[in-house]
């Protein structure tokens, strides 16, 4: 994966310097594009390898970590950007998930003095989750924090053996719902659901992923939603689940679904995997105050344009956007490095 498409070698620089925070596929493709155009960059991220989701989430099938590892390895190699890892950028106080490998963390207005542009790609390193009781049990794992971990332990980062559930429940449709899935079954379980409060037919994923997962024999699920978690000893024990009806579409334009009242049942599991969806994460909270008037009251980013109102702080990716797919990540790094070399070459 070449980030670096639009020249062949490093160009004369301009002699201003761009800082990317966050190195998944947003940061890199804007740090592809900038680096073309002659701009110095440097990235920053929390993690202990480049990629982002492409390579700490995402499975191997779907997308080979050493391509997008080489793209980052010829940014470093022949085009001099430096790429300082374990780092957080910050600006406030905030812990998300993926923390665990952070070394030294920097204030996000220091960059913002030292750099000519910020771009901020940070992704969406916080998991939605399901306000059920009993989630917080052992054996109730995240789909992020559930692909995360087997992606740390592929790549050496950590020595823990995989786990080997044997009956596996994942809520939700979405594709972090469908790589949670799979991945479950690839880890030998003797049964996993896949449960969803609507049908196929409105499934974020798409109807096709629903069809290959049912041919690889995992059970789909559809029109059920959670009410609790049941546990014994605070260890999950099996899901109790609400049958629902669609109603008229809302606010996503997809139909509502409306639980059936009596209609409860249940399903065992010794592993349940809530995938409802991760929510943006930006590196600044609230008590920033420079920044606190670029979000909105859940603590998003809000913005018309890449930059945000006239500070040289720009935003690319799934942080702003919620999560997508990577080629719209990709699309979105180079709009904003677009936007940025025009900011530059005026001021």
């Amino acid at each position: 994966m070449k980030f670096t498409f639009l020249c062949k070698s490093k160009p004369s620089t301009t002699g201003k310097k761009v800082a990317i925070v966050g190195a998944g596929i947003a940061g890199l493709s804007a740090a592809g594009y900038l680096v073309c155009k002659g701009f110095e960059v440097d990235i920053y991220d929390k993690q202990p390898l480049v990629g982002g989701m492409a390579t700490l989430a995402i499975p191997s099938y779907r997308i080979l970590p050493s391509d997008v590892l080489e793209g980052a390895e010829d940014l470093v190699k022949n085009f001099g950007v430096k790429i300082y890892l374990n780092t957080k950028v910050v600006c406030g106080e905030r812990h998300d998930e993926g923390d665990d490998f952070v070394k030294q963390v920097i204030d996000l207005r220091n960059l913002m003095k030292e750099y000519h542009a910020i771009l901020i790609a940070t992704g969406t390193w916080r998991s939605r989750k399901l306000g059920v009781p009993g989630e917080e049990a052992r054996g109730v794992v995240d789909a992020l924090n559930f692909l995360y971990k087997l992606k740390l332990i592929e790549h050496g980062l950590i020595k823990e053996t995989p786990p080997k559930p044997r009956k596996v429940i994942v809520i939700g449709a979405g594709l972090s719902a469908v790589d949670a899935a799979e991945e479950a079954l690839r880890l030998g379980a003797e049964e996993v659901y896949l449960v969803y409060r609507r049908t196929k037919k409105e499934a974020p994923c798409g109807e096709y992923y629903i069809e290959d997962l049912i041919m690889k024999g995992i059970k789909w699920v559809e029109l059920a939603a959670p009410t609790k978690i049941l546990t014994e000893n605070n260890t999950v024990k099996a899901v109790e689940f609400q049958k629902m009806r669609l109603g008229p579409p809302d606010k996503t334009g997809r139909p509502a679904p409306i639980p059936i009242p009596g209609s409860e049942f249940i399903l065992e599991a010794d592993l349940v995997i809530p995938a409802i969806g991760e929510i943006s994460t930006p590196p600044f909270t609230f008590e920033c105050a420079e920044l606190k008037q670029f979000l909105d009251e859940k603590g998003y980013i809000i913005s018309k344009g890449y930059r945000l109102g006239n500070t040289n702080v720009f935003v690319a990716g799934d942080v702003l956007t919620g999560p997508t797919k990577l080629g719209e990540a990709c699309k979105h790094g180079l709009y904003a490095a677009k936007a940025i070399e025009v900011f530059l070459r005026g001021v």
